[in-house]
């Protein structure tokens, strides 16, 4: 046996779960490393980033840079991996610097908006930008990470609580789709921007749970009802889901350090994670808790289990394009685990692989989606309207709460079904989702903010495709 990285538990931030227990010599590989009391700062006796000894981290990151100065970094997978882990750990690291409001999610804000700012002001050398562009969009780093956590959780998920869970988890997405339309319609109303355009406009493309079924269709969709050029809506759709994922993960944030504090004003309110509050056993109904320890060869079998699932994944999606090959990754991996198709070994190694990436390579991820995916010239955009933004802020907080209501009254927490699928349903989709639950501390809710965003957001680009002959009516 060997070990692999600590992975993340409920008090543990995710940068800091996979640095060793002493700051000058690493312990024995073969001993398992006790958790440390202190969550943002486990290792004080070693400067430490990224889990690296701070000389050889800073060594590191000037050869990185003088390699993308002079345009001699190489485009490769790899190098992608590199770059991303070194910015990504500097990133948490100085988040966690910052005492109470690391607790509410600033090293995953910071991982998420500060590269996009860097390269707005043109911070970050070309050759730098593009490998992580093509690392994320054309080595497919997104789709590696996303579906580990999907195989790994689901078939790391009790049986009885996959099977209990699922039928349940209609009524807050449901619910609260149709409830944030009307609400978020109802206040643009009163406040004079709009009722239909409140809901075309900001709640629809929020609500989509992603660029990909949210606006970008969504700006042709209008743009062939009305006539006119789909590059007139993209501007505005695109700055109330930018916007939006950012109230996501400042929310989701706020939840973990609420949930840091032990603040449980009503029974059901916060499960630490848990997604149900329902009778049974504790063995059948949580999350069991993550290993300390595994071996290469079972990380190996996750790694493969988790691509076969996708390529199959994929291959129905051919067939049956209906829905996004994540929802059949999903359906597949839960039909395995609920017909009980792998030993118990295979399960765990999937699970295990998946925590190891979620141990390692959440910075990293998040370094890329912003460089890749976030737009800040849109987000200072959308800063120019306080109605806008009142609207948009609105659509969240309402998603959230409505969420996480009708979750409670079905035996959900309320915090978790607050999150998912309320604020998964509003953020930015697969790196969204991320996002959030890093915040949160969630990630193994994973499958669920899969679920949510691919049956939610077809569902709301249906809503929507009713609703635009209404915007072709008040254009005319």
């Amino acid at each position: 046996m060997s070990t692999t990285p600590r992975t993340a538990g409920p008090d543990t931030n995710p940068a800091d779960a996979i640095q060793p227990d002493d700051g000058a010599r690493l312990p024995n590989p073969t001993t398992p490393v006790a958790p440390s009391r202190a969550v943002h700062h486990p290792y004080p006796r070693g400067f430490r980033i990224a889990s690296l000894p701070g000389g050889i981290y800073c060594v590191m990151f000037a050869l990185l840079l003088v390699s993308a100065l002079t345009g001699n970094l190489p485009d490769s997978m790899i190098v992608g991996f590199a770059v991303t882990i070194v910015l990504g750990g500097l990133l948490i690291w100085i988040g966690n610097l910052v005492p109470v409001v690391r607790d509410f999610g600033l090293p995953t804000i910071l991982c998420t908006f500060i590269p996009a700012t860097l390269l707005f002001f043109g911070l970050i050398p070309q050759n730098a930008v593009d490998v992580v562009q093509n690392f994320v969009g054309g080595y497919g780093f997104l789709d590696f990470f996303v579906v580990a956590i999907i195989a790994g959780s689901i078939l790391g998920m009790p049986r009885a609580l996959l099977l209990k869970a699922g039928p349940r988890f209609a009524v807050p997405l449901v619910g609260c789709l149709f409830a944030t339309f009307g609400l978020v319609g109802l206040l643009g109303l009163v406040t004079g921007f709009g009722f239909l355009e409140a809901i075309l406009f900001i709640a629809a493309p929020i609500m989509a749970g992603g660029l990909g079924v949210g606006a970008l269709p969504m700006s042709e969709m209008y743009a062939s009802a009305t006539g006119g050029d789909s590059g007139a809506f993209m501007g505005d759709l695109m700055s109330a889901v930018v916007m939006a994922n950012v109230v996501c993960i400042l929310i989701a944030g706020l939840y973990n350090g609420i949930g840091k504090r032990g603040l449980q004003p009503f029974v059901g309110f916060n499960g630490n994670g848990q997604l149900m509050r329902i009778e049974g056993k504790a063995s059948e109904l949580a999350v069991p808790a993550k290993k300390d320890m595994s071996s290469y060869i079972s990380l190996g079998k996750g790694l493969v289990i988790a691509g076969t699932l996708f390529v199959a994944g994929n291959l129905i999606a051919a067939y049956l394009p209906a829905l996004h090959p994540y929802a059949w990754t999903i359906i597949l991996a839960a039909a395995v685990k609920i017909f009980g198709l792998f030993p118990k070994e295979l399960e765990e190694a999937s699970s295990e692989w998946g925590d190891m990436l979620s141990a390692i390579l959440i910075p990293a991820l998040l370094v890329g989606v912003s460089i890749t995916y976030i737009e800040i010239n849109e987000v200072l955009s959308s800063l120019s309207n306080p109605l806008f933004i009142l609207l948009t802020v609105a659509t969240v907080i309402i998603a959230s709460l409505t969420s996480g209501v009708l979750g409670w009254l079905v035996k959900f927490n309320f915090v978790e079904a607050s999150i998912t699928p309320g604020l998964v349903m509003a953020d930015t989709g697969g790196s969204g989702d991320v996002s959030v639950l890093s915040a949160a501390n969630r990630m193994h809710l994973m499958p669920f903010a899969a679920l949510t965003n691919r049956i939610g957001g077809a569902l709301v680009l249906f809503v929507t495709s009713l609703l635009v002959p209404l915007l072709a009516g008040a254009a005319g």
